[in-house]
């Protein structure tokens, strides 16, 4: 998924208002971070085939170290121990846990997803193989998660308005272009983009927890 991994820090930040979004969408997209680090440092490798949308041209076979059940369980456990030693505040850990294992669940539905280092075998249902049937599920769960979003926070000004669905919409075309699009043009070129993408992302996210903060 993607704007998928995304839905979950914005619901995260109706369930528990005192976490920042900016550590909730990382904590969602840690997987995806892990990977292209590790696409880039040569550690895991992707391979592009002909073919539109992510779930025909993206062969993953290689991502175990940070896609596998197995490590995003021991991701989700060192990013809440960190949090938790820093904040020492056990029920924000205990969502940040549960934002970083969403990853799995939520690929699991989309493409699919390795078990663990040195299991050859993949799981998932590959709901992205039918566009329609995407838009309707993840664009669905993005839909609603906005509205949660909007509903539990308040914008101090008008910039704060703009930059919010500026970016939703720069989110919600990225999707489609996951979805429909043609591959990259090599995985190198795929993981440096990523990464500057997934990072500004999080910038914004940060960003947005101070001019648009929690009614609670």
């Amino acid at each position: 998924m993607f704007v998928g991994h995304f839905a979950v820090g914005l619901v995260a930040k109706r369930v528990e208002p005192r976490l920042s979004l900016g550590t909730l969408v990382l904590a969602a997209m840690l997987a995806d971070f892990l990977w292209v680090i590790f696409l880039i440092a040569g550690i895991e490798h992707v391979q592009f085939k002909p073919g539109r949308g992510a779930a025909n041209y993206l062969d993953s076979s290689d991502i175990v170290w940070s896609h596998s059940l197995l490590m995003i369980v021991i991701w989700a456990a060192l990013f809440a121990a960190v949090y938790f030693l820093s904040r020492h505040y056990a029920r924000g850990a205990w969502v940040i846990a549960a934002a970083v294992l969403s990853h799995w669940l939520l690929d699991f539905i989309s493409l699919k997803s390795p078990l663990a280092p040195g299991v050859a075998s993949e799981v998932g249902i590959g709901l992205w193989r039918s566009v329609p049937a995407t838009i309707i599920v993840e664009g669905g769960f993005w839909v609603l998660a906005i509205i949660l979003y909007v509903r539990a926070t308040h914008t101090r000004n008008r910039l704060g308005v703009f930059a919010f669905w500026t970016v939703i919409a720069l989110l919600t075309l990225a999707w489609y272009n996951n979805i429909t699009g043609a591959p990259p043009p090599n995985p190198r070129v795929a993981g440096i983009s990523s990464l500057i993408f997934f990072s500004l992302a999080v910038v914004w996210a940060y960003w947005m927890n101070r001019v648009r903060p929690s009614e609670s």
